[in-house]
């Protein structure tokens, strides 16, 4: 499965609305921390969020974008424009 945004790249833009790029606002603000290469224990001071919740964002994103760790997912949210 690949997200239809990840098919047709020419109809990303680098701000996405949320109901194109399929993730939540919050989910989008963690997936740009993990592009800076932050940990979760960061990315949660960094949005003053639960690292529990950090987590349940990475592992919606991870699932969206078809992916099984950060690089993968930075990599393919960058190519879908995303980032």
């Amino acid at each position: 499965y690949l997200p239809t945004l990840l098919l047709d790249p020419a109809t990303a833009t680098t701000s996405a609305p949320r109901e194109q790029s399929g993730l939540t606002e919050r989910q989008l603000d963690v997936l740009k921390l993990l592009a800076k290469g932050q940990s979760n224990k960061e990315i949660a001071r960094s949005l003053d969020i639960a690292e529990k919740t950090v987590k349940a964002h990475v592992g919606a994103i991870f699932r969206y974008l078809n992916v099984s760790n950060r690089t993968q997912a930075v990599t393919v949210a960058q190519r879908a424009r995303l980032l």
